[in-house]
């Protein structure tokens, strides 16, 4: 891999990791039209340049992140079901890295995002802050995001769908989805490089390094500009974007 394709990757990391289009999805599509084959190292280098995007989260929310103890819990609550799932089905999950699972899982992903947020009606007594999410909410909405292990999901979209379902303001929703990341996609990259470390050698270091860089500089200012953005606005454009881009791929596919 050149260095510049380890910037274009990086920047389709920092973009859609933390937007509900499925970052691991616009990666096998991006490496497909980039002509990258989806080796062992292809795919761990995709896990492993999300620990920029990790850290463009940890930085964001660094007084959450390091001033409390039961917020970490409650994290670690919503990530036991993908955890355990991860873990026991990992050679299944690799094998599901294609192209046309992404395309079909995009537009799938879509349409429940549109019916989701034409029901969806904000109220009062919906949780208002990651602080008050309780540990059963908690544990449901990581149920939601062990959907996104099928690649084409999208672990944000899954998890803001399931904070919207049990009762969590759109904003709650997508900061409990950012700050779920950290734990998550730690485990994740820490088992794929442990995994295949053996692959790696002194030539992928640069690859890695832009990577990395890229997709942290990138990731935090889409987190600050994602904030924002659903203070005026619903989840429905990222609905129809992901149906337009899941509809192009599977015409060019099949």
């Amino acid at each position: 891999m050149v260095w510049y394709d380890a910037l274009i990757l990086g920047i389709v990391e920092g973009v859609t990791e933390f937007l509900p289009v499925s970052s691991t999805g616009h990666l096998i599509l991006a490496s497909k039209l980039m002509g990258l084959s989806q080796t062992e190292m292809q795919k761990t280098f995709e896990v492993v340049i999300q620990l920029g995007s990790i850290l463009a989260v940890i930085f964001a929310f660094k007084e959450k992140i390091f001033h409390s103890i039961e917020l970490w819990k409650k994290l670690i609550v919503g990530f036991i079901p993908t955890g355990i799932l991860g873990f026991t089905l990992y050679k299944l999950l690799k094998s599901l890295f294609a192209p046309e699972t992404v395309a079909y899982m995009l537009v799938i992903g879509g349409v429940v995002f549109i019916l989701v947020e034409y029901f969806y009606k904000e109220k009062e007594h919906h949780v208002a802050h990651v602080e008050q999410v309780s540990y059963k909410q908690a544990f449901l909405i990581g149920l939601f995001q062990s959907l996104a292990m099928v690649p084409g999901t999208s672990r944000s979209g899954a998890t803001i769908i399931g904070g919207l379902l049990i009762g969590l303001k759109r904003k709650t929703a997508t900061e409990f989805s950012f700050l779920l990341a950290v734990p998550t996609m730690l485990a994740a990259t820490a088992y794929d490089i442990l995994k295949h470390h053996n692959e790696f050698d002194f030539s992928d270091a640069q690859a890695l390094g832009i990577g990395f860089v890229t997709a942290f500089i990138v990731a935090l200012a889409i987190i600050r500009w994602f904030l924002a953005f659903i203070k005026k606005h619903t989840f429905i454009p990222f609905g129809i974007y992901r149906i337009i881009v899941g509809l192009i791929f599977l015409g060019v596919i099949l």
